[in-house]
């Protein structure tokens, strides 16, 4: 082989591996992404369980501090963190946390999020993914997986399971974030 054709021949696999990786690029930048602190939350959709569902966006958010919650009526750690979700929702609600929590229950099974809500005495958003986007969207690797995320629409934390989050070092974050100006 001429030192021409071992040029070309190296320059046709470079152009190979050039063009797969682009192409992966491409097709699996989703994959490619994290969805982590410092990341710009990704919008979502969901629906609320009332009699004639509503349909919430990330955009129905805008401009607040949201504590937003993955979970499933199935999940034993959701159990366990939801009663502290709900106690520092009733002492920050009022100063403007909105809690957003999303069921990936599977279609069908409404009642059962509902009575969820009810044995716990929850009274923020709770919200319906039946088809899981949200899990997807998020990267959630699993229930309870759960994301801060301040008025400027960022990830200000991520928690992969149960937390305390009625703790004094959760408090605190969030309300620092709540004492940030509105945009």
């Amino acid at each position: 082989m001429t030192a021409k054709q071992q040029w070309l021949a190296v320059l046709a696999v470079v152009v190979l591996l050039g063009g797969g990786a682009f192409t992966a690029m491409h097709f699996l930048r989703d994959e490619l992404t994290s969805i982590t602190v410092g990341s710009k939350a990704p919008a979502f959709t969901a629906k609320t369980l009332d009699a004639k569902p509503v349909v919430k966006t990330l955009d129905t958010y805008r401009g607040q501090v949201v504590l937003l919650n993955i979970w499933g009526t199935f999940c034993i750690p959701c159990r366990t963190e939801m009663p502290s979700i709900e106690a520092l929702y009733q002492d920050l609600g009022k100063k403007g946390l909105k809690v957003v929590a999303v069921s990936v229950d599977q279609p069908g099974f409404e009642q059962q999020i509902r009575d969820f809500a009810k044995e716990y005495k929850l009274t923020f958003d709770i919200l319906f993914d039946e088809t899981g986007a949200i899990q997807q969207t998020y990267r959630a690797t699993g229930v309870p997986e759960t994301f801060i995320i301040g008025r400027d629409g960022v990830i200000h934390k991520k928690v992969i399971s149960a937390d305390d989050w009625n703790s004094a070092g959760n408090r605190t974050l969030i309300e620092l974030l709540l004492a940030e100006p509105k945009s």
